[in-house]
């Protein structure tokens, strides 16, 4: 979109998309570490504070992910009317 404008964009859709790649990650880690309490679980029996806070996180985590799609949703909406042919 830079090239179209022919101009940088503001900074803040920069920091909107590195936002939401972070929170990306974090929902990737979350899940994984879900994943890896489950597969314990069923080899020691079930600690279920443990599943509890992984579940909480990974909760926590998509929250966070939903807010930072939608923030970076506007800002691509706000980026692509800058670009258009006035």
């Amino acid at each position: 979109m830079e090239r179209l404008c022919s101009s940088p964009l503001h900074e803040n859709i920069s920091t909107a998309l590195d936002k939401h790649l972070e929170s990306i990650h974090v929902v990737q880690a979350r899940r994984k570490d879900e994943i890896v309490n489950a597969s314990s679980r069923q080899r020691h029996g079930p600690p279920r504070c443990q599943d509890e806070r992984v579940s909480h996180a990974l909760a926590v985590a998509l929250r966070a992910l939903c807010l930072a799609t939608r923030k970076v949703r506007t800002v691509l909406w706000c980026a692509f009317q800058m670009t258009l042919p006035k």
